[in-house]
């Protein structure tokens, strides 16, 4: 096996998260460069190289000063903004990279089809950050459907509970707050469950309606006036769910802002309050006034061969849920499953009413992020990049995740215009100009 040597561009929380799990595989894999504007986090990328290896990985202070290089590296992850993917990625397969490409693809579906088109042309591999197709959960659940268990499937209802916190500090108050700044939200959240329900349904959707809104993080909720600072607030922490100085005193929402302050792990309450009172995360969640971003949404969808299904994105649940109806037997999995039974994963047989509840692999590599997709996905980086020999034979190839962003872009369009959206129609006048995506 021959090492491969990696570079990192944009070395936020994803992009650390990939390159300390590739550093599990020193056999495989080298680091040699990392560019982020924020140098701390390109140090800490350096930092993951074994140490005799340390001083020979180069940083570099932007995306833009790294592709200014001659290619120096087999392979690139981008893990920037999502305003900011296509371009690095259009540079680094110009100069004859491979690319890791963090999701949504791009801002926009024009340019996720010209990402698309240009990595065929040039020949250059694009695999997409989509962890789910990485987790034992979902290949449990793929494994069944294709056993004939189920039988013919029919339709599905699946589920994406955001999390109230998790909305409110990514959605609300953070980089996806505003869909024009980032991608909607059916994208910038969604592609993921579009791209599962692609991957498991093994057909391409055809026809697209959907209905959603913000409905609640905004002014009107609000039943008296309130500074637009958590840090103002004379109120005890707590009384508001979503008081973000909860970032000091509660775990579970302290692990999102390791994502976004530099240093929080070892930062102390008062240096967070500090970093509140001018970040965009000490803002009050309902008088943010860029965000809008729908707090829940659904889908429905119709797929080629006459499956059915629909898909709810919500800000009031947590986890993702599913159910499949074949015409054998019914297949129910999720995070409310697992908490309220029969089990994770259950398949009942219609006529014997026999249940079996469906066994899930534990994770492999001793790191669980996203249900173990991330280590997934970085075990199976190696053979995707540089041995596979057909790209349409990677587990997440560009050409595949294509499809999913058409699909939440044609959701997206459906929501603003009432239609019915016909997806091979709404492709081709994205493509022609017709429509601006």
């Amino acid at each position: 096996m021959k090492r491969k040597s990696i570079a990192g561009i944009g070395c936020g929380s994803r992009t650390r998260t990939y390159m300390k799990l590739a550093m599990e595989y020193p056999e495989r894999f080298r680091i040699v460069a990392a560019a982020d504007p924020v140098r701390v986090r390109a140090e800490q990328v350096r930092d993951f190289a074994p140490e005799s290896e340390r001083d020979a990985v180069k940083i570099f202070a932007n995306a833009d000063e790294f592709l200014s290089q001659p290619k120096m590296a087999d392979m690139v992850i981008i893990g920037t903004q999502d305003d900011y993917h296509f371009e690095p990625c259009k540079r680094a397969l110009e100069l004859g990279y491979d690319v890791l490409l963090e999701k949504p693809i791009s801002q926009t579906l024009r340019e996720v089809l010209e990402l698309r088109d240009l990595a065929a042309k040039l020949g250059r591999r694009v695999a997409i950050c989509h962890v789910l197709r990485y987790t034992p959960f979902y290949n449990a659940i793929r494994k069944v459907i294709r056993s004939g268990e189920l039988g013919k499937i029919m339709t599905f209802n699946a589920n994406e509970g955001v999390g109230a916190w998790h909305f409110g500090h990514s959605f609300v108050r953070g980089h996806w707050g505003n869909s024009v700044k980032s991608t909607p939200m059916i994208v910038a959240k969604c592609c993921h469950d579009m791209d599962i329900l692609h991957w498991l349904m093994e057909q391409p959707c055809e026809q697209v309606s959907s209905f959603g809104e913000l409905s609640f993080f905004r002014k009107e909720t609000l039943t008296e006036p309130r500074p637009l600072r958590c840090t103002d607030w004379t109120t005890p922490i707590g009384e508001d769910p979503w008081d973000a100085r909860k970032y000091i005193t509660d775990d579970s929402c302290r692990r999102w802002l390791r994502m976004v302050m530099d240093g929080a792990e070892t930062a102390t309450p008062e240096e967070i309050t500090e970093w509140l009172r001018t970040s965009p995360w000490g803002r009050d969640a309902f008088q943010c006034d860029d965000n809008d971003q729908p707090d829940h949404q659904v889908a429905i969808m119709n797929f080629k061969g006459g499956i059915t299904g629909t898909f709810t994105m919500t800000a009031f649940e947590e986890g993702r849920h599913i159910e499949i109806y074949g015409t054998k037997a019914k297949l129910r999995a999720g995070a409310f499953y697992k908490e309220n039974g029969p089990g994770e994963i259950t398949i009942t047989e219609h006529f014997s009413k026999k249940v079996r509840q469906v066994e899930i692999e534990t994770p492999d590599g001793g790191y669980a992020g996203h249900g173990g997709g991330d280590w997934g996905l970085v075990n199976h980086l190696y053979d995707d990049m540089f041995v596979v020999g057909d790209t349409s034979l990677m587990t997440t190839p560009i050409e595949a995740s294509a499809h999913s962003h058409v699909i939440a872009f044609a959701v997206e369009h459906a929501r603003r215009s009432g239609q019915v959206v016909d997806i091979q129609e709404f492709e081709r006048k994205v493509l022609s100009g017709e429509l601006n995506y």
